[in-house]
C-alpha cells in the first residue's frame, strides 16, 4: 500500500505540552537570569519607579530582603546600581568605601555567601552631576583616559566590598584592561569582569535614567556608545575586550539587537550575556496593562527569544518572577 499523504508530519511533535517540552531546542532556567537592582541612599522606604511598574529603588534593608528572595528562587546573579545622596563632577561616591553600593555589597556578601553571584555595575553616570559615564574635559567632552583611572579605583572598591563580578558599562577604550590590571595589582585576581562590550547608544534606556536618577543634562552619548546602525563594530569591541581580559561579554540592549547577540555567540568561546533593558521591560508592562498583550506569555517569549539568539545569560527585571515560574 502507498503511504498516506503527507508522510512527514512535523505537527506530531507539537501535539501535546509534554511532547513540546521534550523536543524544545531552547530552554530557560533560573540560573540563566541576572536581576538588576537599584539601591538608593537616604530613603526609609522603597521608592517606586514610575516608568518601570513593579521596580523600585531599594533601601539597604529592602534590598537585602529582595536579594534573599531572588537567591531563594534560584536566580543566577544580582547586579547592583547605586543612587547616592550627593553627586559631583568626578562621581566620588562611586568608589567611596562607605558608598551606597559598597555598603550593599558587604551586606549581601555576608547574607548570601555563594547562594548567587554578586555583581555590580561599574560606571559613573549614576554618580556624576552631569550624568555622563566619565570625567569631562573643560569643553564638555568625555575624557577617556582620565575616566579609566576612576574605573580602576571603583573596581578595587567594589572588590574589597565583596563583589564577585564587576561589570564596566561606560564603553571607554581600554576599560577592561585597565580594570583587570587594577584588580590583579590589588590582590583581587579572582574577581571576574563581565564587559558591556557592545553597548549601543539606545533610546530604550529611557526608564533607567529615572531609576538611576541620571542628571537630565547627560547629553548625547553617541561619541562613546555604539551606533545602532553598526554590527561589525560590535565584534571588534568584543574581541578587544577579550584581549584585555574580559571573562563574559555582553550585548545591550537585547531585544532590538538579537542579530548582534547571534554574531557574538558564533564568534567567541566565553559566556555571552544580553541585557533586556528598561525600555523593553516598560513597553511590555505598559501594553499588558492596557490589555493589548498577554503579559506572562510575552515575558516568557521575549526571554526565550534572547536565549535562542545565543545569550547564555539574560539580565532582566523579571528575573525573580520568571525564576519562580520556571521552578
Amino acid at each position: 500500500m502507498s503511504p498516506g499523504f503527507p508522510v512527514v508530519r512535523p505537527r506530531r511533535l507539537r501535539r501535546t505540552p509534554a511532547l513540546r517540552r521534550l523536543v524544545a531546542e531552547t530552554r530557560l532556567a533560573p540560573a540563566d537570569l541576572i536581576l538588576p537592582m537599584f539601591v538608593k541612599e537616604g530613603i526609609s522606604a522603597p521608592h517606586p519607579i514610575g516608568s518601570m511598574p513593579g521596580v523600585v529603588q531599594h533601601t539597604r534593608d529592602t534590598l537585602r530582603k529582595a536579594a534573599h528572595e531572588a537567591a531563594e528562587a534560584g536566580v543566577g546573579g544580582l547586579i547592583l546600581f547605586g543612587v547616592p545622596a550627593e553627586k559631583d563632577g568626578t562621581g566620588s561616591a562611586a568608589d567611596d568605601p562607605d558608598g551606597v553600593v559598597q555598603r550593599a555589597l558587604r551586606d549581601l556578601s555576608a547574607d548570601l555567601g555563594d547562594a548567587t553571584v554578586l555583581m555590580a555595575d561599574l560606571c559613573l553616570d549614576e554618580y556624576t552631576d552631569h550624568g555622563h559615564c566619565g570625567i569631562l574635559t573643560g569643553s564638555g567632552e568625555v575624557d577617556n583616559d582620565a575616566t579609566l583611572q576612576r574605573y580602576a579605583s571603583i573596581a578595587v572598591a567594589q572588590a574589597e566590598a565583596g563583589v564577585a563580578v564587576v561589570a564596566p558599562s561606560g564603553m571607554m577604550d581600554g576599560q577592561v584592561g585597565t580594570i583587570r590590571t587594577a584588580l590583579d595589582e590589588a590582590g583581587h585576581s579572582s574577581v571576574s569582569i563581565m564587559a558591556y562590550s557592545a553597548k549601543y547608544a539606545s533610546a530604550f534606556y529611557g526608564p533607567f535614567r529615572e531609576a538611576a536618577e541620571c542628571a537630565p543634562q547627560f547629553g548625547d552619548r553617541s561619541a562613546y556608545q555604539q551606533d545602532p546602525a553598526n554590527a561589525d563594530e560590535s565584534l571588534r569591541e568584543v574581541l578587544l575586550d577579550l584581549d584585555e581580559g574580559a571573562d563574559i561579554v555582553m550585548v545591550k540592549p537585547a531585544g532590538p539587537y538579537l542579530d548582534v547577540v547571534r554574531r557574538v555567540r558564533d564568534t567567541v568561546d566565553v559566556p555571552v550575556a544580553a541585557y533586556q533593558v528598561s525600555g523593553e521591560y516598560s513597553m511590555i508592562e505598559a501594553a499588558a496593562a492596557n490589555g493589548w498583550l498577554d503579559r506572562d506569555r510575552t515575558i516568557m517569549e521575549s526571554l526565550t527569544g534572547i536565549r535562542r539568539a545565543g545569550a547564555d545569560i539574560v539580565l532582566t527585571y523579571w528575573a525573580t518572577e520568571v525564576a519562580r515560574r520556571l521552578a
